[in-house]
């Protein structure tokens, strides 16, 4: 991330970011790692990282710092209780990725909640 880059995203509310950690380039190879640290000595603002996150995950990168928040995506698809499931530790349900985006209701109003 160049610095001007990071001076700029203070200008900004809020970033949201999915930061892909080992993305490949355009030609064929592995970018390098991002790094968190140089985003936060320079972008001063909240952070919401997202991208695969658990929740193992979630709590070590905002217990670090690198993260204000973080976004999950998928997982809220297939709990739509997740808040309640990462609190009691209740176990997650596997989301069917290829009911995304098809168009209907299935795959995102079908999902079992945890018994009360």
């Amino acid at each position: 991330m160049s610095i001007f880059t990071g001076n700029e995203l203070n200008n900004v509310d809020l970033i949201v970011d999915a930061i892909y950690k080992g993305f490949k380039t355009e030609n064929g190879g592995i970018a390098d790692p991002f790094d968190f640290d140089a985003l936060r000595k320079l972008f001063k603002g909240p952070y919401m990282a997202n991208l695969a996150y658990d929740k193992a995950r979630g709590n070590a990168v905002v217990a670090s710092g690198h993260a204000d928040v973080v976004a999950y995506g998928v997982p809220f698809i297939a709990n739509p209780d997740l808040v309640e499931r990462f609190r009691t530790d209740a176990p997650l349900n596997e989301a069917d990725s290829s009911t995304f985006y098809g168009g209907t209701e299935k795959g995102y109003t079908d999902y079992p909640f945890i018994e009360a």
